[in-house]
């Protein structure tokens, strides 16, 4: 590594490479620091990525590494443990104790899922048990599906899956319970709904066989939909001085996130986000896009701070 660089990226994933391929692209030093720990590690396939459709995760991010470093982009295996404003951009400490200077930061760190406390869910998080039918709805399309219902939301998300399956069950769980009007939605949609807390997910031959209720009755399911908490990893942002913000869905506090505004750019000047860290709906393409603009945007602005010295400089030359 070297001492210096134009920018320093927080997190390997989609996004972090994203930002850091159209940098070196664009002749800017740049050094991802990455734990190799994404999100979306426990998942099979990457979905929805217009021709990487069905990619396992772990083979689109050794092709992503390959194309920065092909740029001449210097990736480092760690953690940033910490970041502080200096002069000239920010000091970068990583989990090494190697520190570097970055004229900018771009902070790609994404999300932590925090799952229901239910036994078996942790244990299946990723393969059976599921959160976004667009990621993997087409999967276990025309299965037998469990909904277990944490929050208000969890209508919307048994109306959602309807659309894979016809075999849905809406499990109220800890759920308030259902107005009217859902009620009546599930039952034109024929949405099963069955009351009373769930005590775990049952498993046989490493696929999951049903939802147990504390009664004792087991009810058929082939994968289980739940709704995480969406907790930004943020350690690094708030040393920098940008706390998280709550964040809301449908009235709902679904998490939180790092608010920035279209390019990536935080209150924090010389500071940028993109990914799961700002944008919990965002999936792997949309986080890579993100990733780009912010690139783009990080260039830009270094440009403009490139011409404020050139042109100083310029007319210190005139003047002698």
């Amino acid at each position: 590594m070297r001492e210096t660089y134009d920018v320093v990226v927080v997190g390997g994933g989609a996004a972090g490479l994203s930002g850091a391929l159209a940098l070196a692209r664009a002749r800017r030093s740049v050094l991802v620091v990455d734990a190799g720990a994404p999100r979306n590690a426990l998942a099979g396939h990457v979905h929805n990525f217009l021709t990487r459709d069905g990619m396992p995760p772990a083979e689109l991010l050794a092709a992503g590494r390959a194309e920065v470093t092909g740029y001449g982009g210097e990736i480092a295996t760690g953690t940033v443990a910490s970041a502080t404003r200096v002069d000239g951009g920010f000091r970068v400490g990583l989990s090494d104790g190697s520190t570097v200077l970055a004229r900018r930061v771009l902070v790609t760190t994404g999300l932590v899922d925090e799952l229901p406390d239910v036994p078996g869910v942790a244990q299946r998080w990723g393969r059976d048990v599921l959160h976004c039918p667009y990621c993997h709805g087409w999967e276990v399309r025309d299965q037998p599906l469990g909904v277990l219902a944490t929050s208000p939301l969890a209508v919307h998300q048994a109306l959602l899956w309807r659309q894979w399956s016809a075999d849905v069950t809406l499990f109220r769980h800890t759920a308030p319970p259902l107005d009217a009007d859902a009620q009546e939605q599930l039952s034109a949609r024929g949405v099963t709904v069955v009351d009373g807390p769930v005590a775990a997910v049952e498993v046989a031959d490493d696929r999951i066989t049903g939802v147990r209720l504390a009664s004792g009755q087991v009810v058929p399911c082939a994968a289980v939909v739940v709704a995480p908490r969406f907790t930004a990893r943020a350690d690094v942002l708030t040393s920098l001085g940008l706390p998280t913000a709550p964040l809301e869905m449908g009235g709902q506090v679904v998490g939180t996130a790092v608010p920035a505004d279209a390019s990536g750019a935080t209150e924090v000047p010389g500071v940028w986000v993109a990914g799961n860290v700002t944008d919990l709906r965002a999936q792997v393409v949309s986080a890579a896009a993100a990733g780009l603009n912010a690139g783009a945007a990080i260039n830009a602005d270094l440009m403009a701070e490139d011409t404020r010295r050139a042109v100083a400089a310029f007319r210190d030359r005139a003047s002698v």
